[in-house]
């Protein structure tokens, strides 16, 4: 898996660190998505996939 962010359309939300917070995190100075982890391990697939599903902006693109 790997896991791209478009910046121009993350909104701040923050749901995506709710869900995966060991590969997502916020900018402190405006809450955009900042993605700690590419490529990450084979035991967080399913949170990333869920932070993809729940990103308002569509913001997250998983490759399988």
């Amino acid at each position: 898996m790997h896991v791209t962010i478009d910046e121009e359309k993350c909104c701040a939300a923050g749901q995506c660190v709710l869900a995966a917070p060991e590969v997502f995190d916020q900018r402190d100075e405006d809450g955009i998505v900042v993605l700690l982890d590419a490529e990450p391990d084979e035991s967080r697939y399913g949170m990333v996939r869920d932070a993809a599903a729940v990103c308002p902006a569509l913001a997250i693109v998983v490759h399988e």
